[in-house]
């Protein structure tokens, strides 16, 4: 799943680099050393926002209009791309237990190869998902 949010870039006052919000995702706020990093800071602090309320079995927000906004005089309104499929699979934690049945002497044959029914399945569904 991709998903698109406005960020707000403010030039730091203390020292260079920029602060970061992102005013769809409540308390999602964070800064790097030059634009670049900012940026790159900021979908990192957003996908892990989104990720956090997938794993608690919400819906993330709708973006807003960048347009309506409200920023600052020194603000820099931009569009920053999450890959929420990306990111659940490099730092997901949470697993979800499921029940499954299965016929006898598959269960026999995966024992006797020593498979992991859990990563079989994964691996499964991760091909007909296409991930």
């Amino acid at each position: 799943m991709k998903l698109v949010y406005p960020a707000i870039f403010y030039p730091c006052e203390e020292r260079e680099g920029y602060t970061v919000e992102v005013p769809d995702l409540p308390g999602c706020v964070t800064e790097g050393d030059d634009i670049a990093d900012a940026i790159n800071m900021s979908i990192d602090a957003a996908s892990g926002w989104i990720l956090d309320e997938l794993e608690d079995g919400h819906t993330p927000p709708k973006a807003s209009n960048p347009k309506d906004l409200e920023i600052e005089d020194d603000g820099i309104v931009s569009l920053i791309v999450l890959d929420i499929d990306g990111y659940a699979e490099k730092y997901g934690k949470n697993a979800v237990r499921k029940n499954v049945t299965i016929p006898a002497y598959l269960n026999t044959a995966a024992e006797k190869k020593g498979l992991s029914l859990s990563k079989v399945l994964q691996e499964a569904l991760k091909e007909k998902v296409g991930l």
